[in-house]
């Protein structure tokens, strides 16, 4: 009977321990332009992150998950052909931050990116713990406003009334493309003049 109650308040001391609760707290939405750089953070707790095999899976829209990262060490990881040599995982053991940074992002990056590792006080590995996962957005940045530059060029003047003679307003250098004019050429009613954007989303 000493025995049982020995072992049963033992267990109940080691309790709290094996129960502790694993998070992995990650930031809702992150956004980037492509061939940009950026980084996507993980708080762990409840864990020894130094120990553990950590993860990053993707679901990029209308798919299913895609595992890309899996990292223990700087000498013992693995990376998804799609994003190796631009996506580095790394450790902040001091911070318990578990990081991703993206190099020469794509607009297909563009995705849910999860954190993940396995309950380390498991003896079996249960199915992965999951982080609520972070919105990445790659779009296309938005160049600054630029006045234009305008020039004028003039026509000769001409002694003959009947010439038909035309006057030339160009503009250049200027951001977005959409721009409207208005001539005015002496005592003459002023003309509009509208050009649209013709521009691509990169451009």
């Amino acid at each position: 009977m000493m025995t049982s109650t020995i072992f049963l308040s033992l267990l109940l001391a080691l309790l709290p321990c094996v129960q502790s609760e694993i998070t992995l707290i990650q930031p809702e939405a992150e956004t980037g332009h492509p061939g940009g750089s950026l980084s996507l953070t993980c708080k762990t707790s409840g864990f020894n992150l130094g120990s553990s095999s950590m993860y990053w899976i993707r679901q990029v829209p209308g798919q299913g998950l895609e595992w890309i990262v899996y990292y223990y060490s700087s000498s013992s990881n693995n990376y998804a052909p799609a994003i190796k040599d631009r996506f580095t995982a790394s450790k902040d053991t001091s911070n318990n931050i578990f990081a991703l940074e993206m190099r020469s992002v794509k607009i297909d990056d563009t995705a849910i990116y999860y954190c993940a590792t396995y309950n380390p006080q498991d003896w079996v590995y249960e199915p992965l713990i999951f982080g609520a996962g972070t919105q990445l957005t790659v779009e296309p940045g938005q160049k600054s406003i630029v006045k234009p530059k305008l020039s004028a060029f003039y026509p000769p003047k001409s002694s003959s009334k009947d010439a038909v003679q035309a006057a030339v307003c160009l503009a250049s250098d200027f951001f977005p493309k959409d721009i409207s004019l208005q001539l005015a050429f002496g005592d003459k009613p002023k003309a509009n003049v509208t050009r649209p954007s013709v521009l691509k989303p990169d451009e």
